[in-house]
Order: structure tokens, then C-alpha cells, then sequence
């Protein structure tokens, strides 16, 4: 254990120094322990460190996700929660549900002023903060397949808060965009901000000592110290004073959820997603049901597109009306039906988009249920275990608040509700009744970690950030790898499209070329170009060298001084 220790502080300080490359965001071990990628060079260092030193997969991804919350803290940290889908070497899938919770006291109309749901609310202080349940389902995922213990793991990450580390430059980008609410809560533009409130620039050695200490605590309390110790305390402590109504007791009642994966068929190849409450699992079985009615590998480009958005939307309006906790509403199983998906792809016209989609009737529909911004990790390793992690605080900094002492930025995670049905939230997502907020009950999510097996063996594990783009994002992914034979960095590298049925827009990256443009716009498409949907992070089994990895292409280079 201590030959990981002493190897991650000589990675902390390579990375102060030299520029580092995409093959520092994705890697494989030099040993073929296994393969790692993620959205920060140091977090994915730590992963293979631990991958190089015996550790399996899950330890990988872990070590990752907790490093992650020290140098990526506006995606991510233990103030948030995940979502994971890990296959284990015996051939078993599991998916773990650390969605944060709302509180106790949560209901609701809480976040209605004059009638109408108030976004703020929502989105910044106190009221938007969930019950955060990333830490617990690590701590279940190295207990049941991991080779280190938590502590093990927290300790180099508690190193790098207190050492430091050079800001990014999409760090830096997302306090300049998230300064004038940091600066309304004193701890937070203490830790994030300069003695004159203004956002550290690009390149500061930003060190973090209270998040340091926390990590230790943990590390030496156990996950005891924040769920029912002097974490969950000081949480109550700020609530009480700030009008927030998470409590003491919320922390001591939260537990992670262990689900049955959606599972699905694609031309020969196993899909394991996330069931709800992420929408991630469900709807990009959906839509790849959809899809498989279509020749996509030899179609033309121009319909190629064409039939992805139109596909996406029909996915997102039965998301919209659908989907939610499935512990507290009833979610239909035949929204993944091969009738039912078969369908909808005779809807689908290739000469014009619909103008007027709106949810389908799957079969069963009150029968047969589910039971009951971000960043994402995958890793693979030597014996088989393949993990996908998506974890998130929700937007950047989440709610923007870090409770005093402590260093942790909690999560906003409260938005993804249905602060109002028929209202949109920050990603301009549209939920009905079936995600209205309700005590104990946890946000849908468009979270997508995605497992890929082929004759019993993986093949892929991969998923994205990007708020309800990561649905599509994963979906282009595993089209662009397994209808297009594209490699993992060109998969990743390709032009993305996104539809999310409200507002009827598709949205469009700069790369998408003029010819495919013209040919949306003229079956009816509403076009708006953006410039950033989020980002993917894919690791795929390679016959001759065992992995091959990739990270976000459009975040390479940001991530360092």
C-alpha cells in the first residue's frame, strides 16, 4: 500500500510540471493490469497507480472518482452521488444507486413562489441540496469487489488536496461562470476565490486543506463520520441557519439502492445500463431498439443524422411522462419492448422530422415495472471486472454552497426533480407528476454508465457527462463503435447531434458539415449549433494489446496548466 502512496505524490509532482498529452486522461497500465479513463490526468494516474499495484477495477475506478472530487470538484465529490454498473469477473452485473435522497421534510409545492416553481431555489443554497450518497456506494463496491480498503484509497487523494495541485483551465472557466453565486456563501469564495473575489486563474497552485481533512477523517472514522458523525452534524448545524431543511437524521437514514440492470440487445451485443431513476439505461435501450430497424452503417450521412434526432425524440418525450423513482412510481419495462420500440421506428419518415410527437403507450404500461454536471470513470481490468461510474454534484459547484469546515461542495441535485411538472430545470428537461419531489425519494437522472458484452466477454464500458446529453452522447458512441467500426478515438472524436423532444430543437456541433445541415434543415429540422455537449469516456477490449482507451477529445488540453 505504501508503494501506491509514495507513487501517486511522484504523480503530483510530474503534473505540476510537464504538459501532458490525451494519452494522460486515458490510459492502460504499462504491466496490462487494466485500462482507466477519465475527464483529469491526475485522477486517472491515481486509477492506474492502484491498478499497477494489484488492485482490481474497482479499486481503480474508485481511487479515480475520489481524486476526481479533489482536482475536478465543479463535476464532481462526496458531496454528490453516482450511478455504477460493474461486471464482475465471475460474469455477474450489478448496478449500484448512490443517487442523492431529498430530506425528510421535502414535499412537493417547496419550491413554488406565487404559484410557479422558482428555480433558484432549486439550483442554489440550501433547499437544492440532496442527501449525497457517492460516498456509501464506493464503500460497497470496494467491500464486494475491490482489493483495498477506503482508506487506503482516500489517503493519496487527502495528499493531493493539501499538496495542490496547477487549476485548469475548465476549472477556472466554470468559477468565472459560477462566481457571482459563490461569492453569497462566505466558506465557499473562501476556498474557490481569491481575497478579492475574483476567480483563481488558470495555473494557481489551488490547494484545499479542509477537504484534506475531511478525507482523513474518513479515512481514519470510516464512512460513519460523515453519515452519522461530525460531517452529518455540521451539515444540520448550517441547515439551521441557512433555512435548509436536511437534517442530522437524513444523513443517518440514507442507504443505497442495489438495482437490476436494463438490459438489452444490440446486433449480437449485451447492453447493460442503469435502470431508474436514471433515465440513462432505459432510453438508451429504447432508442438502440429503435435504431437497430435502420441500416445505420450504410446509410448516408445525411439520413444517418436525420434518423438519430428523430429517434432521440421520441426517447425524451417518454422520458418526459415516465420516468422517475420507480420506488415511488410506477415506470413501464415495455418502454424497452422490441414491439413496442419496433413501433416507433415505423413512425420515423426519413423525408421530414415530426412536428408533433408526444409519449408513446408501452405495453403493460401499469403492469410489468422497473423495480423498485457530472463526470464519469470507466476502467477495466486484467481479470475481468469492468466498471462504469457516472458521478456528479449536478451543475457546476452544484449548489454552490461548502459547508463550513469541511471543504465538501454539496450537491444541487434537488433540480433534477420536478420542482414544478411541465416547468423545465437548469437543462431545460420537462418532467411530469412521475418526478415531483417527495421525501426520501430520488431525482431522475440522465446518468448513462453502459456495460457492453458479446458472447459473455465485455467488450466496452463507457458513458458520459453533459446533463440530458449524456443519453445521446452514449448512444452515438456505441453506434459510432459497433455499426461504424470506428475506434474509441474516433468514436469519441465524431460529430454529435442532440434532440431531447422539448424544446423542438436539434442542437448541433460546429463540426456537423454544411451538407448534413441543409439536409436537416430541409426535412423540417430546427438547427442551433453548440458549441460543447459534454464529455465521454470509453475503454474497449483489444484483441492485440488488451485495452484500448479514450477520453473526451474536446476537454484534452483544458485540463492542465
Amino acid at each position: 500500500m505504501s508503494v501506491m502512496f509514495r507513487l501517486l505524490i511522484v504523480t503530483v509532482a510530474l503534473g505540476l510540471s510537464l504538459v501532458v498529452s490525451a494519452s494522460d486522461y486515458a490510459r492502460t497500465s504499462d504491466s496490462g493490469a487494466g485500462a482507466v479513463a477519465s475527464v483529469h490526468p491526475l485522477a486517472t494516474q491515481a486509477g492506474i497507480d492502484v491498478l499497477e499495484n494489484g488492485g482490481t477495477a474497482i479499486d481503480a475506478a474508485v481511487a479515480t472518482a475520489l481524486t476526481l472530487g479533489v482536482v475536478d470538484n465543479h463535476n464532481s465529490g462526496i458531496g454528490g452521488g453516482c450511478f455504477a454498473v460493474i461486471r464482475f469477473a465471475d460474469g455477474r452485473v450489478q448496478a449500484i444507486d448512490g443517487r442523492e435522497m431529498a430530506p425528510k421534510a421535502a414535499h412537493r409545492d417547496m419550491y413554488l413562489v406565487n404559484g410557479k416553481g422558482d428555480i433558484a431555489l432549486s439550483t442554489t443554497g440550501a433547499l437544492a441540496i440532496g442527501i449525497p450518497g457517492s460516498l456509501m456506494a464506493y464503500q460497497h463496491m470496494l467491500a464486494n469487489g475491490g482489493k483495498f480498503s477506503l482508506s487506503a484509497l482516500l489517503l493519496p487523494a487527502a495528499q493531493l488536496a493539501e499538496k495542490g495541485f496547477p487549476l485548469s483551465q475548465v476549472s477556472h472557466d466554470r468559477l468565472v461562470r459560477s462566481q457571482e453565486k459563490l461569492r453569497r456563501f462566505p466558506e465557499s469564495a473562501a476556498v474557490l476565490l481569491d481575497s478579492k473575489g475574483q476567480p483563481w486563474p488558470a495555473g494557481h497552485h489551488f490547494v484545499q486543506k479542509d477537504l484534506a481533512n475531511t478525507y482523513r477523517n474518513i479515512a481514519t472514522k470510516g464512512i460513519d463520520y460523515f453519515y452519522r458523525g461530525e460531517f452529518a452534524k455540521a451539515v444540520d448545524h448550517w441547515m439551521k441557519q441557512n433555512g435548509g431543511i436536511a437534517t442530522y437524521e437524513d444523513f443517518t437514514r440514507y442507504t443505497i439502492r442495489l438495482r437490476e440492470p436494463v438490459r438489452s440487445q444490440y446486433r449480437g451485443y449485451d447492453i447493460y445500463g442503469f435502470p431508474p431513476p436514471s433515465s440513462g439505461g432505459v432510453h438508451v435501450a429504447q432508442m438502440l431498439n429503435i435504431l437497430q430497424h435502420f441500416p445505420l452503417a450504410t446509410m448516408s450521412e445525411q439520413d444517418r443524422y436525420h434518423v438519430l434526432a428523430e429517434t432521440m425524440k421520441l426517447a425524451f418525450a417518454d422520458r418526459a411522462h415516465y420516468l422517475g423513482d420507480p420506488d415511488f412510481v410506477a415506470v413501464p419495462k415495455g418502454l424497452i419492448d422490441p414491439k413496442y420500440t419496433a413501433g416507433l421506428a415505423k413512425k420515423l419518415s426519413l423525408k421530414q422530422a415530426a412536428s408533433k410527437v408526444r409519449h408513446g403507450t408501452p405495453p403493460d404500461a401499469n403492469i410489468d415495472l422497473f423495480g423498485k454536471h457530472t463526470t464519469h470513470i470507466a476502467a477495466a481490468d486484467k481479470w475481468g471486472n469492468w466498471v462504469a461510474i457516472t458521478t456528479t454534484v449536478n451543475t457546476s459547484f452544484g449548489s454552490k454552497v461548502i459547508i463550513p469546515g469541511s471543504g465538501v461542495i454539496m450537491n444541487n441535485q434537488m433540480d433534477d426533480f420536478s420542482t414544478q411538472p411541465g416547468v423545465p430545470n437548469a437543462f431545460g428537461l420537462i418532467g411530469s407528476e412521475a418526478n415531483s419531489v417527495q421525501a426520501g425519494k430520488r431525482p431522475l437522472s440522465s446518468m448513462s454508465p453502459t456495460i457492453v458484452v458479446k458472447q459473455g466477454k465485455p467488450v466496452m464500458t463507457l458513458g458520459a457527462a453533459g446533463g440530458p446529453t449524456i443519453i445521446t452522447q452514449v448512444l452515438q458512441a456505441i453506434i459510432n463503435v459497433i455499426d461504424l467500426e470506428m475506434s474509441v478515438e474516433q468514436a469519441l472524436a465524431a460529430p454529435r447531434i442532440h434532440h431531447q423532444w422539448r424544446p423542438d430543437i436539434t442542437f448541433i456541433e460546429p463540426s456537423v458539415t454544411e451538407q448534413v445541415r441543409q439536409s436537416l434543415s430541409a426535412r423540417g429540422h430546427v438547427l442551433k449549433v453548440r458549441n460543447h455537449f459534454g464529455a465521454t469516456q470509453l475503454i474497449k477490449a483489444d484483441t492485440k494489446a488488451g485495452f484500448s482507451a479514450a477520453a473526451e477529445p474536446r476537454i484534452i488540453g483544458r485540463n492542465q496548466q
